[in-house]
């Protein structure tokens, strides 16, 4: 699809993301932006989010563009997460003394996207097909119109890297049903496009091969009207391909009860015992109780404390914390050693800083959600 229409600003360093503007039969243009670095499964890079952002913001203001897609390049994978590999190389030569510029910037700018997203004023279609990760579903989650495929996989795994769920993922995660919110982000558990829809991360399931389909339909519509109406169009456009006949079956609705009775505890060390008692025979099952178990210690209590603190935060106030836990992260060592046990030794044998959930003292913890700045002001104050 990113071949069609007129390129915008095609060279070497823009690459990773390609532009297009397709016109639609009354005249009218729809943006189109596809992550592109197939690769590394198009995880979002501080390049790309330089080059999303601005072009994000000219088509909003742009009268003549309809809505907005962001897809991804290839078929494996909308978007992997951040580029967490860049971003150890920085934390292991910055450490814990030394200011990270580069954190710095990867999140505050990641965020600032995340949260244009949320409040973009034009339909925003995610093609979620494939991989959605991290930072993928930052992407996706504030889109006006978020499409899953039957090869959808949502998860945000960052228990296993030492890290926790970001981009907006303490707003999202406390409107899912029940405690499902904090049971994905404790266990890191894939989910498919049922669950998405389920849980709220999803709006519409269309099968991939009617992608064609989908972008013909939009072109052809009768845009008529105004930027209020456009998103009936879009609305209508998905609905008529979409076919629930064929969307997989759900584990989260599945398992939705004993999800809630997993979760169900007055402290983290409680719920971690539900899961340490709990058998599972559905494989589904026992691997998130593995991804909590053998996860990072100090990220079970994160997730757990920035649902708890962010329960009754707006969507600004939550991406301002969200940028203090994540540079707090990046100083503190059970991060750069998740990454370092995943992707650059791969033992995949992490040795965390606490053995254990019943482990972690509380000032620990609350050094992660301390600012690192003193004097300056909040990057975020102005969202």
């Amino acid at each position: 699809m990113s071949d069609v229409g007129s390129k915008i600003g095609s060279s070497a360093e823009s690459d990773v993301v390609l532009f297009a503007v397709l016109g639609t039969a009354d005249g009218k243009q729809i943006g189109v932006a596809t992550l592109n670095s197939e690769r590394s499964l198009n995880s979002l890079s501080v390049e790309m989010v330089a080059l999303l952002r601005p072009q994000l913001e000219a088509w909003q203001k742009e009268s003549s563009i309809a809505c907005v897609i962001l897809q991804g390049a290839g078929e494996k994978a909308f978007c992997a997460g951040g580029d967490i590999r860049r971003l150890y190389d920085t934390m292991v030569e910055c450490g814990a003394d030394k200011p990270n510029q580069y954190a710095e910037d990867f999140f505050e700018q990641e965020y600032r996207l995340d949260y244009l997203i949320h409040q973009y004023r034009k339909p925003f279609i995610v093609w979620g097909h494939g991989i959605v990760m991290g930072g993928g579903i930052g992407l996706m989650s504030g889109a006006s119109h978020r499409v899953v495929t039957e090869k959808s996989r949502l998860a945000m795994p960052e228990i296993n890297i030492g890290l926790y769920p970001d981009v907006g993922s303490t707003w999202f995660l406390n409107h899912t049903p029940g405690r499902s919110g904090l049971f994905l982000g404790l266990t890191g558990a894939n989910i498919n496009a049922a669950d998405a829809l389920f849980v709220g991360l999803a709006d519409r399931f269309v099968t991939h091969d009617k992608k064609t389909n989908v972008i013909e339909g939009l072109l052809a519509a009768d845009w008529g009207g105004s930027d209020d109406t456009y998103f009936g169009v879009v609305s209508s456009v998905l609905r008529r391909f979409e076919e629930l006949s064929d969307l997989p079956e759900s584990s989260v609705r599945q398992h939705f009860d004993v999800i809630n009775q997993l979760t169900d505890g007055d402290s983290l060390p409680e719920i971690v015992d539900n899961f340490t008692q709990f058998e599972a025979d559905d494989k589904w099952l026992q691997r998130a109780k593995k991804g909590l178990l053998k996860g990072c210690p100090t990220t079970a209590y994160i997730v757990y404390e920035q649902l708890r603190r962010g329960q009754k935060l707006s969507l600004e106030a939550v991406f301002q914390m969200e940028l203090i836990v994540s540079l707090q992260c990046s100083k503190h060592p059970d991060f750069p050693e998740g990454v370092r046990a995943l992707l650059v030794d791969k033992d995949g044998a992490p040795k965390w800083q606490h053995s254990s959930v019943a482990e972690v003292p509380q000032d620990w913890i609350d050094a992660h959600f301390t600012a690192p700045w003193v004097d300056a002001p909040h990057p975020l104050n102005n969202l």
